[in-house]
């Protein structure tokens, strides 16, 4: 099998605040070559990297807004956050959860810093995904997945090298807990200094790597430090990580949704006229209510 082969190494860029809670890195879609159509699935990928928010007796975060046509995907490395939607999900999840949100139809909701964590400060890190839905599933009903952290199988690399966390998809045949509408392939790697992990994607998936943690070398070429991101191209299956610290790697990868894409902030749709009916529903209230 060829090697899948390392197309973009990218910087964090300027940070900016979504809500006043949380202190992001957009990396899709931005000014480089990671618009929605060549990441497809994702549609976004916001990255909060280790931030110190001081003590706060008001949680800080993003008030009730709406979604329509896709999915939030928020992992949490550091801090803790809680969800509430309109169609009744919600919870908090602190380091190493993950809430799939499902907003098909059309959802509110909102977030925040979780309030006992709020009123103490610390740490916080996090990535938030949007996943696309291809158009037969848009108008699905939506829905929540709460995926606690002993909830995520993982694969033990050998001779202690450390370990592959499967949030969805598959890993040398473990399997992830969340339920997807295409494939798509999320792992959290923590590889440790000096130790290697290889994968094996198929070349049509579209792959990036953010590191989370320490710095990494793809396929004995490719650096990348820090809170950058590695965009994989799409010439081959076979890819190898070397944490050249101690590092943690977000994998994301999915079969592209070969369908077009008509988005307008919080709303993704296939066309210009779903997308002003998308905006009718949500003011004529049929997207439930949220205090």
């Amino acid at each position: 099998m060829k090697t899948k082969t390392v197309e973009l190494v990218v910087s964090p860029g300027e940070p900016h605040f979504v809500g006043d809670g949380f202190r992001v890195h957009n990396f899709i879609p931005s000014h480089y070559s990671l618009s929605m159509q060549r990441m497809s699935p994702f549609l976004m990928l916001d990255y909060n990297p280790t931030y110190h928010f001081p003590p706060s007796e008001k949680p800080r975060g993003v008030g009730v807004h709406p979604h329509k046509g896709f999915e939030t995907v928020t992992i949490a490395y550091k801090g803790k956050i809680a969800h509430q939607d309109s169609s009744g999900g919600g919870g908090v999840i602190g380091e190493g959860d993950v809430q799939w949100m499902t907003a098909a139809n059309g959802i509110l909701h909102k977030e925040y810093h979780e309030e006992a964590w709020s009123k103490k400060g610390g740490d916080f890190q996090m990535v938030q995904l949007w996943i696309n839905l291809p158009a037969k599933d848009k108008k699905s009903d939506a829905k929540y997945q709460a995926i606690k952290k002993d909830a995520i199988n993982r694969y033990q690399l050998p001779n202690g090298a450390g370990a592959i966390e499967v949030i969805a998809g598959k890993y040398k045949g473990i399997i992830g807990a969340a339920a997807t509408f295409t494939p798509v392939i999320l792992l959290n790697a923590k590889i440790n200094d000096g130790d290697k992990a290889d994968f094996q994607i198929p070349s049509n998936y579209n792959t990036a790597l953010l590191v989370l943690e320490g710095s990494i070398l793809i396929n004995d070429t490719e650096n990348v430090p820090l809170n950058h991101l590695a965009l994989m191209a799409n010439d081959g299956e076979n890819f190898e990580i070397k944490a050249t610290t101690n590092a943690v790697v977000l994998i994301l990868s999915g079969q592209p949704i070969n369908e077009p894409i008509a988005a307008h902030g919080p709303f993704v749709m296939n066309t210009k006229e779903e997308l002003i009916a998308a905006f009718n529903d949500f003011n004529s209230g049929k997207f439930g209510a949220l205090n």
